[in-house]
């Protein structure tokens, strides 16, 4: 098989002349940092995921930050942690001073088990932090049922899940806190940020106090007309706001949002009805309770019926001129939890086991459809080389 003519990137973001009218206008407005957009998106984007209250952060990392010390998270406390998550997810519980408790994973999801949670509970948890991989939701029900029985916070890592709807109700509208990314490989981007939403009062103000140095609410307005200069310092924060840069990429990405998930549908059936009829390779499941957004497309190579591992078929897609990620490597094999919290090689055998097949593909709305052809033909050419001969 030839190589594609040029380099199909792993995942790239999708803009037009709406995204640079809009940077255009805020230089020109001479806001710059947070302002009157960042505070529109805040509410736009409230209203579209259903919650109370959204406040814009410089990244979902931030936000996770942020929930877990207005949820008043810190020294002596447990904090459950999926596996299968970029290492955000747990370093920011150790941010907060508490202790990551990692837990296994279902492997036909990649999504964190209902029940080892429950496994994991001990007298000192206070909270779980339920990881919505690929932009599928987790199983809520199982988590919000364990959570009410032992009175734990759910803070939700939404950081694959913009759009991705549980049981009818977006992501984000659940009634929990829950932190998004706006990365600039995500489905909605502002190059970097992010939002963390939620219902409760207490929780939204100290997060917006929280994220600015730990200053009074309306300190972001101190230098506009009208605006007071007075502010007082009520915690030791930090310098998470998002700016209104970030925020007019939001705002255009925002009316673009449906077409952009319409076409992460479209390729996602395709790779579904393709992948289904090669052996050896295997598309993860997708659950009936919710809507996928669809952030990640992932595959699995399955060694007993191909001759190939999943390191070699990412090189050989990659002189393919195709671009792939593994997401992720497990938590527990990072040196820092290896060496700091003493997890060690096979205590999670499904994450293991899955981190071993699993690599992403291309999948995004600015691909066009001869490079979705081009990828799935790869597929195709790459498992029927190294098919197992059936004897």
């Amino acid at each position: 098989m030839q190589a594609y003519e040029k380099f199909i990137n792993y995942a790239l973001p999708y803009w037009d002349d709406t995204e640079i009218e809009g940077i255009t206008d805020t230089i020109r407005s001479n806001w710059w940092s947070r302002g009157p957009k960042t505070a529109a998106f805040e509410e736009r984007f409230a209203k579209s995921v259903g919650a109370k209250y959204a406040i814009a952060m410089n990244s979902c990392t931030a936000g996770l930050h942020i929930a877990l010390m207005a949820h008043g998270i810190g020294e002596g406390d447990e904090v459950i942690v999926p596996d299968i998550t970029f290492c955000a997810s747990a370093n920011t519980v150790i941010h907060a001073g508490a202790r990551p408790i990692l837990v296994d994973i279902l492997e036909e999801t990649g999504l964190i088990d209902p029940a080892a949670i429950e496994a994991a509970i001990t007298p000192k948890t206070k909270a779980i932090v339920p990881v919505h991989y690929s932009g599928q939701a987790c199983d809520m029900e199982a988590i919000e049922r364990i959570a009410k029985e032992h009175n734990l916070v759910i803070i939700e890592d939404a950081a694959h899940a913009v759009y991705t709807t549980y049981k009818g109700t977006p992501i984000g509208g659940l009634g929990h806190t829950a932190s998004f990314s706006f990365y600039a490989t995500k489905n909605l981007a502002t190059s970097e940020g992010g939002m963390l939403t939620t219902d409760n009062e207490e929780v939204a103000n100290k997060a917006r106090v929280l994220s600015l140095h730990g200053m009074s609410r309306n300190a972001w307005n101190r230098y506009a007309k009208g605006g007071s200069w007075f502010y007082e310092v009520e915690y030791a924060g930090y310098k998470y706001n998002m700016t209104d840069l970030q925020a007019s990429l939001g705002l255009a990405q925002m009316d673009k949002l449906e077409k952009m998930q319409a076409i992460r549908d479209k390729y996602a059936k395709f790779y579904d009805k393709v992948i289904d009829g090669i052996e050896g390779i295997e598309h993860l499941k997708t659950m009936d309770y919710g809507r996928h957004a669809w952030h990640l497309y992932g595959i699995k190579i399955d060694e007993t019926k191909l001759n190939i591992n999943r390191d070699k078929f990412i090189e050989e897609l990659t002189a393919l001129n195709i671009g792939t990620s593994v997401h992720f490597i497990p938590v527990h094999l990072h040196p820092l939890y290896r060496e700091s919290f003493g997890y060690k090689q096979g205590d999670f055998p499904h994450a293991e086991h899955y981190f071993s097949q699993i690599l992403s593909i291309p999948l995004y709305p600015s691909m066009t459809e001869g490079e979705i052809n081009y990828v799935a033909e790869a597929l195709q050419f790459l498992a029927a080389k190294y098919a197992k001969c059936c004897g």
